[in-house]
């Protein structure tokens, strides 16, 4: 039986889920991934930031905070790649630790203040969709649904963008600004999604959906429309299976869900599937060895 509350939890954690699978597999296409993953865990420095600035948990300071170090983390490993000898991922690895270092630094701090055992910081580490007040789920459904939008406004820009910037720019698309309002969304993607998913495994939650969405189909349409499934399924399994157990975190659980289905898509999807392709390569090979045969004779 759903009580009123986790009713609202649990559309907002499918909301969560659509919006991020949508804009996952443009970034998962686009290999921006793991910059994703690094933007997430910057996200902890600003929330801590904000608690101490304002001293006091209103979501959407905190998640200002948020979206500040992580558009800032960003910025770092674009100019990190872009001035140094460093490549991508050694300066992802690098902005992430830094800024996620300084995040627990920081939530320690706010932990050992005199209300900070009551601030509720910690949850954002790993995810407590429960602890959500309502206006807080109103914000986080508001804002998957700006990203939904987004996306949908955005398709034919971004396909082009994505796999074929040249002639995105033959034609006239201001190519650059498509790139950082994609950035933008990420980082608007994975601020909202925090305080269910948490900043450790909001990056999943970009990555998962879409991976798995790819073993079902090679066409772009059909690819966000599984991603977008997948996220709503992982969301809302994760949000009612979290809820049987007082203290279970819900990120972890909504992840597990994510990976299972990754695992459904990559051994069971029909044609891209690995006992799919172990069929067909079974098949290949004994049609070879029958027509061997039949050429001896």
């Amino acid at each position: 039986m759903l009580t009123g509350n986790l009713l609202w939890v649990l559309i907002g954690a499918i909301l969560l889920g659509v919006a991020a699978g949508l804009n996952g597999t443009f970034a998962f296409l686009q290999k921006q991934s793991l910059v994703g993953d690094a933007a997430a865990h910057a996200a902890l420095p600003g929330i801590a930031l904000a608690y101490l600035v304002f001293q006091q948990k209103d979501l959407p300071l905190l998640m200002l905070g948020a979206a500040i170090t992580s558009a800032l983390a960003v910025y770092m490993i674009q100019w990190i790649v872009g001035n140094s000898k460093l490549k991508a991922d050694a300066a992802i690895g690098f902005v992430l630790s830094v800024f996620f270092g300084i995040g627990i630094v920081l939530i320690t701090i706010v932990n050992q203040s005199g209300s900070g055992n009551q601030s509720g910081l910690n949850d954002f580490i790993f995810g407590k969709a429960a602890t959500m007040a309502k206006s807080d789920l109103v914000w986080l459904s508001s804002s998957a649904l700006l990203i939904i939008l987004m996306c949908l406004l955005f398709f034919k820009e971004w396909k082009l963008m994505i796999f074929d910037p040249v002639f995105a720019k033959g034609i006239g698309l201001p190519v650059e600004r498509l790139r950082v309002l994609l950035t933008a969304l990420t980082v608007l993607t994975i601020v909202t999604g925090i305080q269910a998913v948490g900043v450790i495994l909001m990056a999943a939650m970009l990555i998962i959906p879409a991976a798995a969405a790819r073993f079902w189909s090679n066409h772009l349409g059909i690819i966000l429309v599984t991603s977008a499934l997948f996220g709503a399924l992982s969301g809302a399994l994760g949000t009612i299976i979290s809820s049987f157990r007082t203290g279970l975190s819900t990120g972890p659980i909504i992840v597990l869900c994510a990976a299972s289905l990754f695992l459904i898509s990559y051994f069971f999807a029909p044609t891209r599937g690995f006992i799919s392709k172990s069929l067909k390569k079974k098949t290949f090979k004994q049609r070879n060895v029958a027509k061997e045969a039949t050429n001896h004779e």
